[in-house]
């Protein structure tokens, strides 16, 4: 597709949904443009699993020994009962590279951040625009941001998280239509709130085995820094037993971390029915938003960007017909892959519930036979998608991954063109 014919994509949102889709379009030559509310990026969160879902995509961006340079090698986890305080059956996560050929790696979410904020150019990121209203006219899309400018493109992405402004405005005009589902007009529930951070290189003598504390919910729901050392002040006598006996509190945890990397935050579930309108389509948080328990939000939200990538790849022309058409295929590939994380992370959240539910599904999960335990590992690699118009990574392992129509959409005319090429 001539340049020129190729769609202009409004990026709102710079999170890992966000920069991988901008990674993804700067690979393709769609133009594009990203948008974020905040001024700086703040390195918050703590760490991700990140295996075969994701590594066959950072291979294709280039960018896989950078990872490995920066994630951390995993086989099990471990788990300790709090009272008496006793160490649990490890998760043997070695089936999985046995399945697909890849490991499983732990790493920072601030340093994965930086990497893929290192796959766009700086030029196309623009830091403190908040998106105030969004308007179609004459076959065009254009944000209205609080610094008075504005941006005109042929789609707009909303990758700005569970609290979308672009989520807002859509539902707002399909509401004034009467056309929004009842359950999209409910608001995102949660069941806690908690803080989230990550310490500096903890001294293994001084924290072996850190045990994970359960404590109550705070009434106060609010985000931001205040919020947040409101938050460490309550809690900070709360005891952390370790295995090697001593007497610990959380408060030893965030005197080891800096108050920047500390944020306070809701953690909601729900997966919203409508996901586009006209030329406005979302892409993780503002779609689906999974507990964090089952690990698979920062994924869920790249394979939207990757899907969503393919099929602007091979539009066939800049029209709202055509546009309407990928997001329908968009939302009808990515729908059971989400459906499937969200259910997971639920029944995850669970376990770790106190009561007899909690302590029955945890039993259950550190002690089921290990044919089970394969079966279970076996379907959270199910989905792992690549990029359909980049070189493919031959799939390895005996565990074929499900077929991805965009993907496959992609690679027929990435391949067309390819021969195109080498003809003239």
């Amino acid at each position: 597709m001539p340049f020129d014919d190729k769609p202009k994509v409004l990026i709102v949102g710079a999170g890992l949904g966000g920069l991988m889709l901008g990674a993804l379009l700067e690979k393709s030559d769609v133009p594009y443009a990203i948008f974020e509310r905040a001024a700086t990026v703040k390195p918050l969160g703590s760490a991700l699993a990140v295996g075969p879902t994701l590594l066959p995509i950072f291979q294709q961006l280039g960018i896989y020994e950078d990872f490995l340079a920066i994630g951390k090698y995993g086989t099990h986890i471990m788990g300790y009962q709090e009272q008496p305080l006793r160490l649990m059956k490890p998760l043997d996560f070695r089936p999985v590279e046995e399945f697909t050929g890849y490991g499983q790696y732990i790493v920072a979410r601030p340093k994965l951040y930086e990497l893929m904020l290192k796959q766009v150019p700086p030029h196309k990121i623009h830091f403190g625009h908040r998106v105030l209203n969004i308007t179609e006219e004459d076959n065009k899309i254009t944000i209205h941001l609080s610094n008075k400018n504005t941006f005109e493109g042929d789609i707009v992405v909303g990758a700005d998280g569970a609290y979308s402004a672009v989520r807002q405005r859509m539902y707002e005009k399909l509401r004034a239509e009467g056309k929004l589902p009842k359950p999209d007009q409910e608001d995102l529930p949660f069941s806690c709130t908690c803080l989230v951070g990550q310490t500096k290189v903890l001294d293994p003598k001084e924290f072996p085995a850190a045990m994970e504390q359960r404590f109550r919910n705070s009434e106060n729901s609010e985000w931001g820094d205040f919020p947040a050392q409101t938050m460490c002040e309550e809690t900070r006598d709360f005891p952390i037993p370790l295995e090697d006996g001593k007497h610990r509190t959380l408060g030893e945890l965030y005197d080891q971390t800096p108050k920047e990397f500390i944020s306070k935050v809701m953690l909601e579930e729900k997966v919203f029915r409508t996901w586009y309108h006209c030329r406005s389509v979302l892409l993780g948080d503002a779609c689906h938003k999974l507990s964090p328990a089952g690990g698979h939000g920062a994924v869920t939200a790249m394979h939207d960007a990757i899907a969503l990538a393919n099929l602007l790849y091979c539009m066939p022309s800049r029209t709202s017909q055509d546009i309407t058409r990928i997001f329908e295929e968009y939302h009808k590939e990515r729908l059971p892959a989400v459906m499937e994380s969200y259910n997971n992370s639920r029944q995850l959240a669970r376990v770790s519930e106190k009561g007899i539910i909690g302590r029955i599904l945890l039993f259950i999960t550190t002690y089921m036979p290990v044919w089970l335990w394969r079966i279970a590992l076996a379907r959270t690699i199910r989905y792992r998608p690549q990029v359909g118009f980049l070189p493919a990574i031959g799939v390895q392992g005996p565990m074929k991954p499900v077929v991805s129509a965009s993907e496959q959409k992609a690679r027929a005319v990435f391949e067309e063109q390819q021969q195109i090429t080498a003809f003239i």
